[in-house]
């Protein structure tokens, strides 16, 4: 893990294209500013721990063919 110090207002780059910055503090909670392109996908970690379980949900669930049609005509 790299540890880094920055004040307010300072910035660390990852990569070209993604820019994180340091925009303040109160008590124990640090506010931060996350410049990505669009395509770049950000989550909170609980948030995308969640979704990584959700996906693994699933998938692992099956899907019999006469239920996904049972699905599919439901939802004309």
């Amino acid at each position: 893990m790299l540890v880094l110090a920055r004040k307010k207002g300072e910035s660390i780059m990852i990569g070209d294209q993604i820019e994180i910055v340091i925009l303040g503090s109160e008590g124990d909670t640090i506010r931060v500013g996350i410049k990505a392109p669009k395509q770049v996908e950000v989550f909170r970690k609980e948030i995308y721990q969640h979704i990584q379980e959700s996906n693994k949900e699933a998938t692992a669930s099956s899907i019999s063919p006469m239920n996904l049609s049972k699905l599919i005509n439901k939802s004309k």
